[in-house]
């Protein structure tokens, strides 16, 4: 969508008056108009990245859910951490509780020097590590400002805006289709890689199916800016997957939302022990 183009007018004045654009009677120009604002996706999004940019790291409250329902039962888990977000270096930490079949285990993950470092349990449990290229080890983080450069890079496939009563939207979305045809989408990826561990469970149990026959019910992914400072204020991922099996379907769900609490100030080092 093009900018609104603002038009100077300068038109002669009868009687040898001045100018418009010529000072007052006070020695003052008018004041000049106020730039546009951002009007596309791109221009959101470039704000967004430029106040990202202004702090030295962020905080984020993270919250997730994801469940597995058939015709014969259900299976289901929940999530919710405290991110922290450095810049320079950029470094990350997460600390939270994953809840799942009526039990509590903490979970830790670090991101430093382009490494991933999880730690599942209490303390005495063993810290893996892998780059964030592993599917296991990429699943485990959750990023809201890698969201964020993600989107400028394309890594969600084109983009909406919308104005809401919560501030700007940024929304891509996918759906409903087979698998095998949205497969390569950039939104779709993602999905697919939350659905993995799912799918192998599954295998293990001995149902399969091919993507033709799984079918995406939807996949969709928002960022929401402050209307005034264009500040990532949250962002939301969720997904909904059909898989067929004997005759009938399950039901693989995932929402991942968080929501941006403050400044983070402080530094990230990882703790004795995580490396290996």
């Amino acid at each position: 969508m093009a900018s609104l183009a603002l038009l100077a007018l300068t038109g002669c004045t009868g009687g040898g008056g001045a100018p418009a654009s010529a000072p007052t009677a006070q020695g003052k120009a008018p004041a000049a108009s106020a730039a546009p604002g951002p009007r596309t996706p791109e221009e959101y999004l470039a704000r967004a990245k430029a106040v990202l940019a202004e702090e030295q790291g962020w905080t984020f409250a993270v919250r997730g859910s994801e469940a597995l329902t058939s015709p014969g039962g259900s299976s289901s888990a929940s999530y919710e951490a405290t991110v922290d977000r450095s810049q320079l270096p950029p470094a990350l930490h997460s600390s939270g509780t994953t809840h799942a079949k009526g039990a509590d285990k903490p979970e830790e993950v670090y991101v430093v020097d382009g490494t991933v470092y999880v730690k599942k349990g209490g303390r005495d449990a063993r810290w893996k590590s892998g780059p964030p290229t592993d599917p296991e080890m990429a699943n485990a983080v959750e990023d809201p400002a890698a969201a964020l450069e993600g989107y400028a890079e394309g890594a969600s496939g084109p983009l909406s805006v919308t104005r809401t009563g919560a501030g700007v939207e940024l929304r891509a979305a996918a759906g409903p289709a087979a698998l095998s045809a949205v497969r390569d989408r950039p939104l779709v990826r993602k999905a697919v890689r939350e659905l993995a561990p799912a799918l192998e469970q599954l295998r293990a149990a001995g149902i399969a199916a091919p993507d033709s026959r799984i079918r995406l019910e939807s996949a969709e992914e928002v960022l929401t800016l402050d209307p005034a400072t264009y500040r990532l204020t949250a962002h939301r991922f969720r997904c909904v997957f059909r898989i067929p099996y004997g005759g009938q379907e399950m039901r693989y769900s995932q929402e991942v939302t968080s929501e941006t609490t403050g400044v983070f100030m402080g530094t990230i080092a990882l703790p004795p022990g995580a490396r290996r």
